[in-house]
């Protein structure tokens, strides 16, 4: 039985600028929300770290969470977003190499459920080299 789809997303060799701006940040989570029509409850919350550091946020949403945490020094931005209802599929890897300039793009999908995870699927895709993984409880 399924219950949801969570994504682990990392989007890696991203100009530490962008990962380090907290609008650019808060307008991607923003898109993904939009796109995917996710209904936040309440404000997203955001912190900014001292510089050389990056930006966590997080939106609660009536579907579960988006989280999104930057880490400029290693020019990575990790993303999980959480469902519990069907969503379309969102292009996190053409939509994340434009908007943080990412090179490289690597998706996990987990369809949650009552029984222990099992792969699904996992495929790599270039240029950029990004990657999919798919993971399915029976």
């Amino acid at each position: 039985m399924s219950i949801g789809n969570e994504w682990l997303v990392d989007a890696e060799g991203c100009p530490a600028e962008r990962l380090s701006d907290i609008e650019t940040i808060r307008r991607v989570c923003e898109e993904i929300i939009a796109d995917l029509d996710l209904r936040v409850i309440g404000a997203g919350i955001w912190h900014k770290f001292p510089s050389p550091g990056g930006v966590t946020g997080l939106f609660l949403l009536t579907e579960s969470h988006l989280a999104c945490h930057t880490y400029p020094e290693t020019g990575i931005a990790t993303f999980n977003l959480y469902c519990c209802r069907p969503r379309p599929a969102w292009s996190w890897e053409n939509n994340l190499t434009e908007r943080l300039g990412a090179r490289r793009v690597g998706v996990t999908r987990i369809v949650r459920g009552a029984a222990p995870a099992t792969l699904l699927d996992s495929r790599i895709e270039s240029p950029p080299t990004n990657s999919i993984l798919e993971v399915r409880t029976p």
